[in-house]
Formats: C-alpha cells, structure tokens, sequence
C-alpha cells in the first residue's frame, strides 16, 4: 500500500507574493509553506505518486535573456509537470534580440496570456522591473526571477534549503540553527551565494565564506558573514560544503590566482572534506568546473556528495513555486 502523503496547508494569513523576484518577497510563514510544499512534491514524485495537474489550464514562457542549462530546463519539467502548457522563449528568438525594449516584449507575451513569466538575464533587477513593467498596464502574470546579476538567484536557493533539510531528515519548520554551512570559491561574483545566504540565514543556519580575498564579497548585507580564506580553518566543524565555479563572464578581468592555483589552494576534494564535520555533504549549484572547484570523484560520490539531489530537488522545488504564485492567489 503506498503512502500517503499530505498537501501542506496554506498559511492562515494566506500566501499574498504575487511574484517571487527575491527571498525577501517571502514572509517567514511563507517561506516556511514554500519549503514544505518543496518537499511535498519531492515525496510524490519519489514514491511515484500521480502529480495533481494545478497548471493545466496555465500558460508558462520561459524568457531567458542569458544562457541556462539547469534552470531554464528544471522550469520547463516542473511547469509541465503540473499540466501548464509551456513556451521557451531564448533571446536569441526573441524581439529583444532585434531591438524591441524589454517591457514591450514581456507586456505583449503576457497579453498573449501568460500566466507566468520566468525571466534570467546579466542584469540585477530585471526582474522586479518587468513584474512593474506588466503591473503598470493591469496585466495579471507573476513574474519569478531565475537568476539575475551578481546578487539573485531565488529559486536555487530554495532547492538548496530542501537539499539540506532532507539530508537532515527535517522539515522546514525545524530550521537549520544548529547548522554551519560554508560557501566556497567565487562567492562575490555567485548570484547563488548571494540568495542561499540570505535564505540560510533566516533559517537559523551559521553561513561562512571561503576563498581567496579576491572572491570574498562585499556590501552589507554580507557584513555579519564570516570570512575565511585557510581553507581548512573554513570548513571546520561545517555539516555542508558548498563549491561555486569561477564566474568569469562576471568579470571584467581574469582571477589573479591560476586553475591549477585554485583547485590547490581551495579545491574540494575527499582529502580536504575531512577538515569539515564528521559526515558532512558536499554541494554544487553547477555547472562545476571539475578539477577547478571541486574534485569529480567527489562529486560522483554518492556518500559524500549531494549535486545530484540538488538537480532533482530543482524541478521539484520550482514546482512549488509555480503551484503557490499560479494557484494560491485564486
């Protein structure tokens, strides 16, 4: 007999975002529902559950205006997934690439009918400037940002909060405050680092920054974060050790330290895992530079290495998002 499994409830004061352009769009209750309903979708789908189709009279367009691989391809599975009918818009097909502003595109897709728009692009903002952009002419399409800049990244690091609370065997509500977490490698130019700290944080969890002083970042909102850039002192005591990639399309000059350089100083590998706590997961957003970042053996280490629950719980995890902004405001 197949378990069952419940749908988490809405939040008594309801689920009000009607987009998600950053973490802090979402109230704590909310981000809570958000995780939980994450982690409802991973069980049915990891117990071979039927998917309720939510989506199935919703219409979802894709707009990347930067390459993507992972997330672009998760949010296309989680749409269909939950029965919405799907457009893949790359800029390269798109009027933008022809020269049409970007708030002329996105208002006429959505008054084609989108009901969702997931927008990426180089730039901070983007996409709190298109959810304006469709608010100013009262066209009803939430807008969910799928990585913008040097700052934003939502959504990964929502699936990296479920990767770590199913590690743990925990719900959402349990938090992460006992946790220590280290991010490593380029973390002033991660979009991705710059949401998983925010997010971590205000699950409680300890949040660290590993690297050369060249990749640490900067700003405020980075000023309680510790910083480290021995390696071993780092990943002491850490349950989780997460690698980022040198993002050199977000540099306007090269790394002053060589690949091989990195990868002896900073690189990830079995050897250097043992500095963190006993049992500690290694992470990865992708795409990873093996042999830079992180070894490949431990990647491929199943043991030791969650990148692939990463990439599972990305469709998942975005199905929550699309289910809660699509569903819950009706």
């Amino acid at each position: 007999m197949s378990e069952t499994i419940i749908r988490p409830e809405i939040p008594s004061e309801g689920f009000s975002p009607k987009n998600l352009t950053g973490i802090s769009d979402l109230s704590d209750t909310e981000l809570i529902y958000l995780l939980d309903l994450a982690q409802y979708y991973g069980h049915l789908t990891r117990y071979g559950h039927d998917i309720p189709q939510r989506l199935a009279t919703r219409t979802q367009v894709n707009l990347f205006l930067e390459n993507s691989t992972r997330t672009n391809v998760s949010f296309e599975l989680a749409g269909k997934k939950l029965g919405a009918n799907i457009l893949v818009l790359p800029v390269a097909a798109s009027s933008v690439h022809k020269g049409e502003a970007l708030r002329d595109t996105c208002q006429t897709l959505a008054a084609m009918g989108a009901d969702a728009m997931i927008v990426r692009n180089v730039e901070h903002g983007t996409s709190a400037f298109v959810a304006d952009a469709l608010d100013e002419v009262s066209l009803p399409c939430c807008v969910i940002n799928a990585g913008e800049g040097t700052q934003s990244h939502p959504t990964q690091a929502l699936l990296d909060a479920v990767t770590m609370l199913d590690s743990l065997g925990r719900q959402a509500k349990d938090g992460l405050s006992d946790i220590t977490i280290a991010i490593c490698g380029d973390v002033r130019h991660s979009r991705v680092a710059g949401s998983n700290i925010e997010l971590l944080r205000r699950l409680g969890a300890h949040v660290r920054c590993v690297g050369p002083q060249e990749f640490m970042p900067e700003g405020s909102n980075y000023q309680h974060i510790e910083q480290f850039t021995d390696l071993r002192q780092g990943l002491a005591d850490c349950q989780f050790v997460m690698g980022l990639r040198i993002q050199l399309e977000r540099m306007d000059d090269g790394p002053a330290m060589s690949a091989p350089d990195f990868y002896n100083t900073y690189g990830l590998t079995h050897e250097t895992l043992k500095y963190a706590a006993s049992g500690a997961k290694v992470m990865h957003p992708g795409p990873m530079n093996r042999g830079v970042e992180i070894d490949g053996r431990l990647a491929d280490d199943r043991r030791h290495s969650l990148v692939l629950d990463q990439v599972a719980n990305g469709v998942t995890t975005r199905m929550a998002v699309l289910d809660a902004l699509l569903t819950e405001q009706d």
